[in-house]
């Protein structure tokens, strides 16, 4: 039997939850606000890796690790970066336990304090340019382009698997350069990086932008991010890049002598994507089915399924088969377990978002032919055994770019531009999706609006072209618009 889930219509965030929690793709921990990433789920993650360490490595960036305990002194020498950081910190106080002198169990042993409180990392860039310290001496030493792959911790109230969870899984890049041209090209480069890892792997629609300053990561001079929208019209930032000046460097005193021997601050950004990536996969592609996964990143891109079970002479021609698709590079399964029905298998590859499904049954096989699924549109059709290879492949690059033209499609439709505050709640409340507007560049009026509508400012997009025009909400004076939208 199918494992129904929850309509989207009906109730947006437990259909979220259930594709979770039905497809396989992450549990909830005994840890309140952590979660067991499942092999599903871990698979997704691990393609996702590949693939953007791939292309960090493809220009020019080397990966390192570095501690994941951080002294509280250091989180104090940039300001803004201990403000915005400060709420979400765990600290290690004691470092052993002992047992309980009043009964059963272990409690905290008092002689273990501490003599500085160490921070669980929520962000590496004061661990890291503490150690550039030592690393950066001459300008022949930049630029630095580093990346590590690593746990972090940000102690939630309110979370949700994949999107917002205590614990979770990124990547951090930290590059350091001589000049400050060189760092804001480094944070553009990344920026792009991202947006084609988006929509090329992810089939993710993204709008690139840049950040208001209040919205900017805490520390930073610039704050590049993509921005893409969910199925029920919330907006999710799916990755960003920051220019951080020389604020870390001052910070943490990191200089090096350029070719004149003269000393100078070195110039810094950093950058991350995390496993909410996979989230926004489940929300961008997934339907009432189940979980809907681009192949360039499903662990299993086809599945065959003997029908009505394995036998002798339908395994032959799905090895065969499964053999041929290896050949090119695809990743498949054969199903060959003989104890459940197809019917029941069906709806599990289908829960699961395994791209392709063909079934191979002894009356297709009298005429040469085997049973092709596709999980995006759910359609089917008969396929001849000698040109299954090249059909399958055809069919993956097929899937990948008709995901991402669906996406886009929603995307466009739910863009809206309005010019007074009126429009602007009703899209917000009726409609969703991004709404288009002047804004007056203040960061009173921002969160004015935030108050009003719940709605934040998502980014003011790259190709966004000047034009005169009253910012929505106060009316003043406005020379480019901007996009709106309620957000996760």
């Amino acid at each position: 039997m199918a494992k129904e889930i929850t309509k989207r219509e009906d109730n947006y965030s437990q259909w979220y939850n259930d594709i979770v929690k039905k497809a396989g793709l992450a549990d909830n921990s005994a840890v309140r606000g952590c979660m067991v990433i499942k092999p599903l789920g871990f698979g997704i993650w691990e393609n996702m890796k590949a693939q953007l360490d791939k292309m960090f490595k493809e220009t020019g960036h080397v990966n390192a690790y570095f501690p994941l305990f951080i002294p509280k002194s250091f989180l104090s020498k940039e300001a803004k970066h201990v403000e915005g950081f400060a709420k979400e910190c765990a600290v290690i106080t004691h470092h052993r336990l002992m047992n309980n002198p009043d009964g059963e169990g272990v409690v905290v042993d008092p002689t273990s304090k501490l003599d500085e409180e160490l921070i669980v990392r929520p962000t590496s860039e004061t661990i890291i340019w503490n150690t550039y310290r030592d690393w950066i001496q001459s300008y022949r030493d930049l630029p630095l382009l580093i990346n590590q792959w690593a746990n972090v911790v940000r102690w939630e109230m309110r979370t949700r698997p994949f999107l917002r969870t205590t614990e979770f899984l990124w990547q951090e890049g930290h590059t350091a350069h001589a000049t400050k041209e060189e760092a804001i090209t480094e944070a553009e480069l990344i920026h792009e990086v991202y947006a084609k890892f988006a929509e090329e792997y992810m089939a993710m629609p993204v709008i690139k932008g840049y950040k208001s300053e209040n919205e900017r990561f805490a520390g930073a001079d610039n704050t590049f991010t993509i921005e893409a929208l969910m199925q029920d019209g919330k907006a999710l930032q799916a990755g960003t890049s920051h220019f951080l000046g020389q604020n870390f460097a001052k910070a943490f005193d990191v200089k090096y002598s350029d070719s004149n021997n003269k000393e100078e601050y070195v110039w810094a950004t950093s950058w991350g994507v995390s496993t909410r990536l996979v989230g926004g996969l489940i929300m961008t592609h997934s339907d009432d089915a189940g979980l809907v996964i681009p192949p360039r990143l499903a662990p299993t891109q086809v599945v065959i399924v003997p029908i009505p079970k394995p036998s002798e002479e339908i395994m032959k021609v799905a090895d065969d088969i499964a053999a041929k698709l290896k050949d090119r590079g695809i990743r498949v399964k054969v199903d060959t377990d003989d104890k459940k029905r197809p019917g029941f298998k069906f709806a599990q590859y289908e829960m699961e978002g395994v791209p392709v499904r063909i079934g191979i049954g002894m009356r297709d096989l009298a005429n040469n032919l085997v049973e092709v699924a596709r999980r995006d549109t759910k359609e089917k059709e008969s396929i001849s055994l000698d040109s299954i290879d090249q059909h399958i492949d055809d069919l993956l690059i097929n899937i990948q770019n008709n995901l991402f033209e669906r996406a886009k499609k929603y995307r466009d439709d739910h863009i809206t531009e309005v010019d007074n505050f009126d429009d602007f709640k009703k899209v917000i409340e009726e409609k969703g999706g991004f709404v288009k507007c002047h804004w007056d560049g203040t960061v009173e009026t921002e969160l004015k609006i935030k108050e009003l509508t719940k709605a934040t400012l998502r980014c003011i997009p790259n190709d966004e072209k000047e034009s005169e025009g009253k910012c929505v909400y106060s009316g003043n004076p406005s020379n480019k618009k901007v996009l709106f939208a309620k957000a996760y």
